[in-house]
């Protein structure tokens, strides 16, 4: 008895259990059944038996003891190591370095709470491969003082390693709310997160033209942003010892006095822009006539009101246009309510609305989109009406895409194209807050309650993050982010509007890299690499079991990422 495998022209072969015998000197065929609708393990299977193979359930032989996933880890934990950071936070191994690295790892895999830390890295190898499965919360915590204490000796090997004399480094602030009332960094302030009632803290971050962070301070919440700036001049000086550096910040950061301060300090420089209402004044004076701008976007002036600076005047006429319509439409949206306020006082003609009750009405909605400048209120008890204030909006409007950078440094180190391109690479600043505070590291919120403990944890997070700018920068080829977009910056006019480069429109048209490989979010890719596991096998033999361990074998788009950061996995 034998299968036998039966071509069809334009059909798939028939499979037929059959005997086979000698009859009359002729072989004789007779088919006992049709085997073709069987799937092809069971047809495999027969064809054993009745070649006298013995069989038996694989489970008896070999068994899958368990499936850890490893392949983020093996991404997340290999691009911490290949970058140095690892060697950065502490030349020596030790138990709390290895806490430390799992605190990292773990905010990008998972950015939950450091108790949370102790169970989730055992849904992943991170855990086995640091060897701190058996850490507790408690561990944690003292591991975070611990490295709190090293804070400054790595701030110093990020510095040495990604600024240099004459560099320009980028700083901003931000803040997050925090949860409870313990911590003394918590108090009210300018919150950004919009969380009313909720206490902040406050967090300055430098970065250097690339968008790699480099340092961050935790203040109190009730920080003001400029306040900080003199502890980042002095840390730049002082403990980066750099003796020749330009400080790139926004125009609420670099303020005139924060300017007048850094003018008295040799070799360091400075970068910032006007406010709307210091540009007005240059307008209004005649120091700047638009009319500069009818053939050009960029024009540098000079002004007795600020001695020794340089003044680039920029215009874009889309930022114009853009912000003569949300003004209207604010101004529009502010006058129906302001409206509804004036129907509602004029109906109460028993029991008239106070001029306080008025006012605090009025005041809830012109504060709402910051247009009380805008209008001309009257309130009496009783009475109510408004108007626009249209010669404040005319003035306003005639600065609409006008902004104007600010320096102290020589055309010959720093062009006006290139000034303008500084300033806004303080966007990659923003990009550092934006990704700390989203799905990919959640600094927020803060539970922690002792002040060491939080800017140990403020402090993870940059780390995490730049782990992250690395491993973004390393995959660009296989994410919709635009790997030519750093060199297409150098070359396109620094104040027309940024159009997407020929690279980045390819890429979202046809969601593949260039070989054909499918486009991913940074977090998807994470998903991808997590389906290669690590697992536990047994075989099981006569003289007992014999234990290993085998990997998944990658796929092609995790090759492809492995690949690109530079690493080698166990195959």
């Amino acid at each position: 008895m034998y299968i036998d495998v039966v071509p069809n022209r334009n059909s798939p072969p028939a499979v037929l259990l059959r005997t086979s015998q000698r009859e009359n000197g002729r072989v004789v065929k007779r088919t006992i059944a049709n085997l073709s609708t069987l799937p092809k393990e069971q047809i495999e299977a027969l064809r054993l038996v009745l070649s006298g193979e013995t069989l038996v359930p694989a489970s008896s032989i070999f068994t899958i003891e368990k499936s850890i996933p490893c392949g983020h880890v093996e991404a997340v934990l290999g691009t911490l190591r290949h970058i140095g950071l690892e060697s950065m936070i502490s030349s020596v191994p030790s138990r709390e370095r290895s806490l430390v690295v799992a605190m990292i790892a773990e905010r990008i895999l998972h950015g939950k709470s450091k108790l949370a830390d102790t169970v989730l890295w055992h849904t992943s190898t991170l855990a086995e491969e640091l060897e701190v499965g058996d850490a507790s919360a408690e561990e944690l915590y003292e591991a975070m003082d611990w490295l709190i204490q090293r804070q400054s000796r790595i701030e110093k090997k990020l510095a040495a390693k990604h600024l240099h004399e004459r560099a320009n480094v980028f700083y901003d602030v931000s803040s997050s709310y925090y949860e409870g009332r313990t911590c003394p960094l918590a108090h009210y302030g300018h919150n950004r997160d919009e969380k009313e009632g909720r206490e902040i803290i406050v967090y300055g971050m430098m970065t250097d033209a690339q968008g790699r962070p480099v340092s961050v301070q935790v203040y109190p919440g009730n920080t003001g942003d400029s306040t900080t700036v003199p502890d980042q001049v002095a840390k730049l000086r002082t403990d980066f010892g750099l003796e020749r550096i330009v400080l790139v910040g926004d125009r609420g950061m670099l303020t005139h006095s924060q300017i007048d301060t850094i003018r008295q300090l040799p070799g360091v420089g400075w970068l910032s822009a006007l406010r709307s209402a210091e540009i007005r004044q240059l307008v209004e004076s005649d120091t700047l006539q638009l009319s500069l701008f009818d053939r050009r976007n960029l024009a540098e002036i000079q002004s007795p009101d600020y001695p020794g600076e340089r003044l680039i005047a920029c215009f874009n006429p889309l930022l114009e246009s853009e912000r003569k319509r949300k003004r209207e439409d604010l101004l529009r949206a502010t006058e129906q309510r302001l409206e509804a306020i004036r129907k509602e006082v004029k109906r109460r003609t028993k029991t008239p609305l106070s001029a306080a009750r008025i006012g605090a009405k009025v005041g809830a909605v012109v504060n709402r989109w910051k247009m009380a400048k805008h209008f001309v209120l009257k309130m009496e008890e009783g009475r109510f009406e408004w108007q626009r204030n249209q010669p404040g909006i005319d003035a306003e409007a005639a600065i609409d895409g006008l902004y104007i950078i600010r320096t102290g440094e020589a055309v010959e180190t720093l062009s006006s194209k290139d000034a303008v391109r500084q300033y806004k690479n303080l966007g990659r600043v923003e990009e550092v807050f934006r990704t700390m505070k989203s799905t990919d590291i959640l600094v927020r919120p803060i539970r922690h309650r002792l002040e060491d403990r939080v800017r140990a944890h403020v402090f993870l997070c940059m780390l995490a993050y730049y782990v992250i700018w690395h491993m973004k920068q390393a995959l660009a080829p296989i994410l919709y982010q635009d790997e030519t977009v750093a060199t297409e910056r150098q070359i396109r006019d620094p104040v027309a509007k940024a159009e997407p480069t020929p690279h980045a429109k390819r890429k979202k048209a046809l969601r593949t890299d260039a070989y054909g490989t499918p486009l991913r979010g940074f977090a998807m890719l994470l998903e991808t690499l997590k389906t290669r596991c690590r697992n536990h096998c047994v075989t099981h033999t006569i003289k007992g079991n014999i234990r290993t361990t085998q990997h998944t074998q990658p796929d092609d788009i995790q090759n492809r990422a492995f690949n690109l950061l530079g690493l080698r996995v166990a195959m």
